[in-house]
């Protein structure tokens, strides 16, 4: 029960603690540990005082605790001797082991004493043979050294004697490295006695060097000589010590001119890819790109022989790094240069990409000698460069192609020779421009990432924002562009005032009008749908940038350019024209005017006007639904919307006072008379553009009618020409009851500006009108 109340972790505690004081080797350590006043719990330290630990027990523990002490310590007593037990049950086979050892090895040391004794008695007799040995033959030795010494010293004199025959022999066999080998190993000789003993010899030797070394250099300058003897042309001089700055600065310059070679062979290899790019297309085409021709050979052996030329010297010349390092980067910066020309006059992607794999493989020739050139990167940055430079001009050259097609419209505009679908044709081209352009461009650049050159490889993220890039502002340029075109300013959009906007052809601005529909529908979409499909990724410019292409923002500026340039368009025409009425209005005197016996020559003029702008409409324009509108009375009739007095027969028969009070009817009447709206959103179709124009026309010609005054004769002319103009306008437009509101509302201008407002009878004005159909019945040629 005593033993069930002490805790296991204090029981192993203390039994640790017993056998570390048990097996301690410094026992001064264990009881410095020990507390110096004496305690209950000293039981265990070296300085263990039995008779103070009873009395301490006694004074401080009760009957029952001293009971409970008496237990504990019988328990702990049982198991000290248990542990002790198990400790030496356990170390007694090592013990045994231990013991058996120890036997056998003084078995063994017991008879070595006696063998080492024997080993050195035989040493000591081995060493005292051979010192009578070597104090027999140490004369005979000294004499066979002396003669050993001799005979060394003959052969050198012999050696001096026999170097300029030696010399000689190898002049004739061209074994310089042996010449040089022979006079280099006599050289302290000659330093030493070659004023005195051997001074023919020397004089003979530096003769044979000096052809040697003319020899060398000759050899070293020759163009048939291998690099690898012409490397050792130059260690023989520098071995015998011959200044070889001068060598050094000469063969600079002739890699200098292997370099300018090169960069001649490059330029055929372009020229002769360009040719076989051009067979391609008329031949055999095929998607892959086509190999560089024969030419290229010469351009890579040339390549290899400045490889090994560096390689070379610079094992000859270890301080010249830094020139050819120079001179390689030279070597790409010409290529690389020759590349920007050709971009600039508009260079195939064939003849680029031969290029390119030229310069590639270039560097990787030069790399493998010159590695601290850092060619790789180097190139890399040149090639990307390049390529935003190809991608960026391609662009250009597509704008150059699209404005090239619109400026034929100016240039025949100007000759006076366009055609009938002369507007047709170049509104085709330019469509054709822009469509296949880009998809042309698309192909070439999609050609760019799916080959598998390195250089091209590692600017595949890059190269595709480029591309999107590159759409997003050729289509920002072609906007600007088109403003330019039309006359207009980029910057405020209003048209310019020096003139420049009245010189634009109004046929170019309707062709603006529909290549810009027809980017906005056609070729906005298939652009966007080819670079989803080959030209998702990149990414490199970041996000916070956006999307580098955004079909939306460049659909949203040629809708809004198309609905000026047809607005434009429309106020040119309407400009003209205005000003051919406003030389009509202000020209005659219109009080004095005699009575109308013809419908005025400028009818024919005003409807040549219209019959010129519905030429360009139709080669331009698309047909749009036909409408029909004829304006109705409140009552549902199909006459005419107001009730206009001056139609009626008693008009005619009426005095001044009584056709002065028709007008103030003719005011009543548009009071009850049914709203309708003049002037519509215009859309792009023929019969809007051309009805737009007609209804401004009639307009402008109300306000001109507003601004004079007219006798009874005038205001008849008025109704004379409005009134022969009613069918030809119905005809080309498709709103009539608009147009027959705004002819009325020019008869009613002209009546309220008249001083005798009487119109013509009825059968006089259809008399005149059928008189001038008659007459134009016969002018017009025989089908």
């Amino acid at each position: 029960m005593a033993l069930e109340e002490v805790p296991l972790d204090e029981k192993a505690k203390r039994t640790r603690d017993l056998l570390s004081s048990f097996y301690s080797p410094d026992p001064s350590m264990a009881s410095s540990s020990s507390p110096k006043l004496p305690s209950l719990d000293a039981i265990n330290s070296p300085s263990f005082d039995s008779d103070l630990y009873m009395n301490l027990l006694v004074q401080k523990t009760n009957l029952e605790g001293l009971l409970q002490k008496h237990v504990e310590m019988a328990a702990e007593i049982k198991n000290l001797d248990t542990d002790l037990q198990m400790l030496v049950y356990e170390n007694y086979n090592k013990f045994v082991s231990a013991t058996d050892t120890i036997k056998r090895m003084k078995n063994n040391i017991g008879g070595m004493e006696s063998n080492m004794e024997q080993l050195l008695e035989k040493i000591m007799s081995v060493q005292s043979k051979s010192d009578g040995v070597n104090t027999s033959l140490f004369e005979k030795r000294e004499h066979i050294e002396k003669l050993h010494r001799t005979r060394n010293l003959l052969r050198k004199v012999q050696f001096i004697y026999d170097l300029p025959t030696q010399l000689g022999k190898c002049i004739k066999s061209e074994a310089y490295a042996d010449a040089v080998r022979f006079f280099t190993g006599a050289t302290p000789i000659f330093k030493a006695y070659g004023e005195s003993s051997f001074q023919d010899c020397k004089k003979a030797s530096e003769e044979a060097m000096g052809i040697i070394i003319n020899n060398l250099q000759a050899k070293l300058y020759s163009d048939s000589e291998p690099v690898a003897a012409k490397a050792e042309a130059v260690v023989l001089l520098k071995q015998l010590d011959y200044p070889v700055d001068t060598l050094k600065i000469n063969l600079l310059e002739k890699l200098k001119h292997v370099l300018s070679e090169l960069q001649i062979e490059s330029r055929a290899v372009e020229a002769t890819a360009s040719i076989s790019d051009e067979t391609s297309k008329t031949g055999t085409h095929s998607d892959s790109v086509p190999s560089i021709p024969s030419e290229a050979s010469g351009n890579q052996a040339s390549i290899g022989d400045f490889s090994e030329s560096i390689h070379a010297y610079r094992i000859i010349f270890p301080d010249s790094e830094g020139q050819f390092i120079e001179l390689a980067r030279d070597l790409f910066t010409k290529h690389f240069e020759t590349i920007q020309q050709h971009i600039k006059k508009r260079i195939h992607f064939a003849d680029l990409y031969a290029m390119l794999r030229v310069i590639w493989t270039d560097m990787a020739a030069i790399d493998e000698v010159l590695p601290e050139a850092a060619l790789p990167t180097y190139i890399l940055e040149a090639t990307r460069d390049a390529i935003k430079q190809y991608v960026s001009s391609s662009f250009s050259h597509l704008l150059l192609d699209v404005s090239d097609a619109l400026k034929r419209i100016q240039n025949k505009s100007k000759d006076g020779s366009a055609g009938e679908s002369t507007l047709q044709i170049a509104l085709e081209s330019s469509k054709k421009a822009v469509i296949q352009g880009s998809m042309d461009l698309l192909l070439d650049f999609r050609q760019l990432l799916d080959d598998n050159l390195q250089l091209l490889v590692r600017l595949k993220d890059l190269i595709i924002d480029w591309v999107q890039e590159g759409f997003q502002e050729f289509f920002r340029a072609l906007h600007d562009h088109f403003i330019l075109l039309s006359g207009r300013n980029t910057s405020t959009n209003q048209d310019l005032m020096d003139g420049q906007g009245e010189k634009v052809p109004a046929a170019l601005v309707l062709v603006l009008a529909q290549l810009s529909i027809f980017i906005e529908q056609s070729a906005i979409p298939r652009i966007t749908e080819e670079i989803a499909a080959s030209f998702s990724g990149g990414g490199v410019r970041g996000y916070e940038y956006g999307p580098a292409f955004v079909p939306g923002e460049i659909c949203r500026i040629f809708r809004a350019a198309s609905e000026k340039f047809l607005h434009l368009y429309i106020a040119k025409k309407t400009q003209k024209i205005s000003i051919l009425l406003n030389k009509r209005f202000t020209a005659p005197n219109w009080i004095k005017h005699k009575e109308p016996r013809e419908v005025h020559m400028f009818v024919d003029i005003f409807l040549q006007e219209l019959e010129a702008i519905r030429t360009e409409v139709i080669q331009i324009l698309p047909h749009g639904v036909v409408r029909k509108h004829h304006r109705s009375e409140s009552t549902g009739s199909t006459t005419s919307s107001r009730s206009n007095p001056m139609r009626d027969d008693k008009i005619t028969r009426s005095n001044t006072q009584r056709g002065r009070s028709q007008l103030l009817e003719s005011h009543l009447a548009k009071l009850f008379k049914q709203k309708m709206e003049i002037f519509t959103k215009v859309e792009h179709t023929q019969e809007s553009v051309v009805s737009t124009i007609v209804k401004l026309c009639l307009k402008s010609l109300q306000e001109f009618v507003r601004l004079q005054t007219f006798n009874r004769s005038g205001f008849q002319q008025i109704q004379l020409d409005i009134q022969f103009l009613r069918n030809p306008l119905k005809e080309i437009v498709e709103d009539e009851a608009a147009i027959d509101f705004l002819m009325d509302e020019v008869i009613v201008a002209a009546a309220e500006r008249c001083l005798d407002p009487i119109p013509l009878e009825p059968a006089i004005l259809d008399k005149l009108i059928q008189a001038k159909l008659a007459k134009g019945r016969e002018q017009k040629p025989n089908p």
